[in-house]
């Protein structure tokens, strides 16, 4: 496996592809179940906008890596073009959404910014270093699904568990 064969992470792509569809699922579950109780909070709403994209943003890159006969520069296209949206998207959510009580300006950052930073951010630098064959290549999908991946199931704990406390 290199960080400049795609065809070498299709396995990659499947795995992460099924994993975020199901804890997709597990977040609907969850907001369902609990939805009269985060609309109690302000905060809580967006809070689930945001594990939503969490867990959209590794599904969109695996699928993105399982299209058969891609040339990588399309490949490339797709992830810059994937994690400036969602990022932006992202960010935009975080700044309009009201921060809650018990959250200091810190844990807010690190619990709503850092994860669109680095799993976006991440998305971006795999796209760019797959373009130029240069500083890792796909090897930076890793921490981008590591990242949506962990904060996702955070913020989903939060809203199927914390809430109830």
């Amino acid at each position: 496996m290199t960080a400049y064969a795609v065809g070498d992470w299709t396995a990659f792509g499947t795995a992460t592809a099924a994993t975020a569809a199901t804890l997709t699922g597990l977040l609907f579950v969850a907001v369902s179940i609990n939805l009269k109780r985060i609309l109690e909070f302000p905060s809580l709403p967006a809070r689930a906008g945001q594990t939503l994209i969490m867990f959209v943003t590794p599904l969109l890159a695996g699928l993105l890596i399982v299209i058969p006969g891609q040339p990588d520069a399309v490949l490339a296209a797709e992830l810059i073009g994937t994690g400036a949206v969602i990022g932006t998207f992202q960010l935009m959510i975080d700044h309009r959404s009201v921060r809650a009580e018990q959250e200091t300006p810190v844990t807010w950052l690190v619990s709503r910014i850092f994860p669109a930073v680095v799993s976006c951010g991440c998305l971006l630098a795999a796209g760019v270093s797959l373009l130029s064959h240069l500083g890792g290549g796909l090897y930076w999908l890793v921490p981008a699904v590591l990242a949506a991946i962990v904060f996702g199931l955070i913020n989903a704990w939060v809203l199927l568990v914390e809430i109830m406390r």
